[in-house]
């Protein structure tokens, strides 16, 4: 069943209803016509007036002239495409401020943030001397709140500092494998439910690098239009073929999988050494869950291969937070390569990836990652070490479990709270990433200065990291988050809401303290 109004789509289990074990909810609504319009004349008038300013820098008019090409450098080749030259110099820098903020503390549920002014127009900034504390951190992958100073991983990690050092200095294969990193890579097999599994030192080299030993030319790669630029970049270097389908969309997955097989490859139609399918259990600027129960049938249907990006859901979806796969309540065997990070929910630095053991084993020595990358830093290992344990209840406490409960139940409050004040949501109902929609522009910047002067944290994204008319702001939701915070936090969104006008649902949530998580009712609102 598919509940839609032009692009407000809710897709529910039922669609596939014998292949999902929970419901399935997910929403996009369409952007308002007038709103898009108006997107689009701000771009328009920042185009404008971007072109004006560098006339008037040709002319030496403008007083800024940062932004001018140093006369050393004229005769050089030029690094940028001429519109993102443009974009960067008289779109970009005028909101620079609202990025790459400095901070002095644990990115906790909570930060202390070190103030910073510019003089001109953010080309460059100089530090006031003031540190803005306790500013509350809406905008850290800290899914399960392990981004601490304090506690047993801190303790952990801080002792086998003293007794190994920060580094190894070698790779796995010479003189850098030590048994704590056998002991990592034990533990995550069993977590995530595998024969085997391998630890890197970087989670995004773990798509490059490895991406390129499962697939090369004659194989087809079948890739999300939303994957990560690690995913992409894997894909180019592994010089197959690639084919994109849209976002979670199972029919243009299928009629890719049907076409590959019907024609095989490209003048000789010869049949493809391998299909490869690349997906990602949270998509980070959406918000979505993949539609795993139908991507697993689809794989099996047409006998090709399923690589499943968890950087995002694992530790942050299902009862024991084993990701996706559990989410779904499927069989981890069906997973051909299970990849993740260990950045998000265990508030340290790596990937992995786990599968069957001759999986593991021929990665181990046809890796670019594995080869020549140094290997994991010790008191990163031991982070992910005591951290996993919690999670999986093997420190002999229940702290794990109530975290992945706590995560669970502030997102599905914090999402029911922003739909119920009138936002437009983005993506899956237990999805702890949360895209609200700003649209125009002058609104990205707007909206995280106005949050901030109100010490709460955000990041805001615009073009070219999402669609042109498609801005927002991303909320990253954790365990760590108080009750009192969250509810701190959706005051001044509502009231910074009210402020830039950025309330934009036609959909009125009709708030009832005692409806279940699963259920929503929508009252067209008159307007």
């Amino acid at each position: 069943m598919v509940w839609s109004a032009v692009r407000c789509e809710v897709y529910h289990a039922a669609c596939n209803g014998e292949l999902y074990s929970r419901p399935f909810i997910e929403s996009f609504e369409e952007t308002p016509m007038l709103v898009a319009v108006l997107t689009y004349m701000g771009y328009g008038i920042l185009t404008i007036f971007g072109y004006l300013r560098d006339f008037m820098r040709e002319w030496k008019i403008e007083k800024c002239h940062i932004a001018r090409e140093r006369e050393e450098q004229k005769d050089f080749v030029s690094l940028y495409q001429d519109f993102e030259n443009f974009y960067t110099r008289n779109l970009y820098m005028r909101i620079r401020d609202s990025w790459n903020r400095p901070i002095c503390s644990v990115p906790g549920a909570t930060f202390d943030l070190v103030e910073r002014s510019s003089n001109d127009y953010n080309w460059t900034f100089e530090y006031t001397g003031r540190v803005v504390k306790d500013v509350i951190n809406l905008g850290s992958y800290n899914y399960l709140g392990f981004a601490e100073n304090t506690g047993a991983c801190a303790t952990a990690a801080g002792e086998v500092t003293v007794k190994f050092g920060v580094g190894v200095a070698s790779t796995r294969q010479e003189m850098g494998n030590l048994d704590k990193h056998e002991e990592l890579e034990k533990l995550a097999a069993s977590f995530l439910g595998v024969e085997s599994a391998m630890a890197f030192g970087m989670g995004f080299a773990t798509n490059s690098m490895n991406i390129p030993a499962l697939a090369g030319k004659g194989c087809l790669i079948l890739s999300d239009e939303l994957n990560h630029a690690s995913l992409v970049l894997g894909a180019r270097l592994s010089g197959s073929t690639i084919r994109v389908f849209k976002h979670n969309n199972m029919q243009s997955l299928e009629k890719l999988l049907r076409d590959a097989i019907a024609h095989g490859q490209p003048r000789t139609h010869r049949p493809w050494k391998k299909i490869l399918i690349l997906v990602e259990g949270i998509y980070s600027m959406e918000g979505s869950i993949i539609r795993l129960p139908e991507v697993i049938a689809l794989k099996k249907k047409y006998k090709a291969y399923l690589y499943l990006d968890e950087a995002h859901s694992i530790g942050a979806l299902g009862p024991n937070g084993r990701g996706v796969v559990e989410y779904f309540g499927l069989d981890p065997k069906d997973v051909d390569v299970m990849m993740g990070t260990f950045t998000k929910s265990f508030g340290a630095a790596g990937g992995y990836i786990g599968g069957r053991k001759d999986l593991i084993d021929y990665l181990r020595t046809h890796s670019h990652s594995a080869i020549y990358a140094t290997s994991m830093s010790l008191p990163v290992v031991e982070q992910i070490i005591t951290s996993m344990k919690c999670i999986m209840g093997k420190d002999g406490t229940t702290i794990g479990r109530s975290r992945i409960q706590r995560l669970a139940e502030n997102t599905v409050y914090f999402r029911r709270r922003l739909r119920e004040m009138g936002f437009i949501i983005y993506g899956n109902n237990d999805s702890p990433v949360v895209p609200m929609m700003l649209y125009m522009p002058a609104k990205i910047g707007a909206f995280g200065r106005e949050m901030l002067k109100r010490n709460i944290g955000v990041v805001v994204v615009g073009f070219p990291a999402t669609p042109i008319i498609e801005s927002r702001a991303r909320f990253c939701i954790s365990a760590a988050h108080t009750k009192e915070m969250l509810d701190r936090a959706l005051d001044v969104i509502s009231e910074v809401g009210d402020l830039l006008q950025l309330k934009y649902s036609r959909h009125k949530v009709l708030p009832s303290l005692d409806r279940p998580f699963d259920e929503t009712t929508y009252e067209e609102n008159e307007e």
